[in-house]
């Protein structure tokens, strides 16, 4: 039952999804503009656009890594030493 409910409420999402990229196409795929998921998946190059928006992850310098684990270190340290007071 929870499931025909689900398929029902997905298809009606799916259907104003459509009817909302036919009434604003501009919206849709174009990098800074509204994109949601949705929107991308029913847009051609869908996965395109939505990789464009996604942010990138940072990476760390081994040395700043290196930094935040003594750092760190030093706290629990410093945790460890108040514990057994």
């Amino acid at each position: 039952m929870a499931r025909k409910g689900a398929e029902h409420k997905y298809a009606e999402l799916n259907a104003e999804i459509a009817a909302l990229v036919k009434h604003f196409p501009h919206l849709t795929g174009r990098k800074g503009g509204i994109v949601s998921r949705g929107t991308a998946a029913l847009s051609k190059g869908g996965k395109a656009v939505m990789a464009e928006l996604a942010p990138h992850k940072r990476k760390l310098s081994a040395k700043a890594r290196k930094a935040i684990s003594d750092a760190q270190k030093k706290r629990w340290a410093k945790q460890k030493a108040s514990d057994k007071k």
